[in-house]
């Protein structure tokens, strides 16, 4: 094997390990960029025309998300966000509001 592929394999290797490690923060972190609007953890200001996120059903949620993303669902900047997100963290993000209490 030549030394700069072994280099390269053991470096991959390495990294490997940390990959797999998730941050326990993550959701939290990702969500959290929801409370301008929607209010700590989900929790919307009564009155201020936001929906509460805080304790909905993941599915439902995520399905407004995907239809923000996708222009299904018009808005003056729910589309544009949701478009910064990948799949995968609309799905932590939908799970963490589920997981909040009403």
């Amino acid at each position: 094997m030549k030394p700069s592929t072994l280099l390269v394999a053991c470096g991959l290797l390495a990294t490997a390990g940390t990959a797999g490690a998730a941050d326990p923060n993550l959701a939290r972190s990702l969500a959290a960029t929801c409370a301008n609007c929607h209010g700590t953890n989900g929790h919307a200001v009564p009155g201020a025309g936001m929906d509460a996120l805080a304790g909905e059903d993941k599915a439902r949620t995520l399905a407004k998300l995907a239809d923000f993303k996708n222009g299904n669902k018009p808005a003056t900047i729910m589309h544009q966000i949701a478009k910064g997100y990948s799949d995968e963290q609309l799905e932590l993000i939908a799970a963490y509001f589920a997981a909040q209490k009403k």
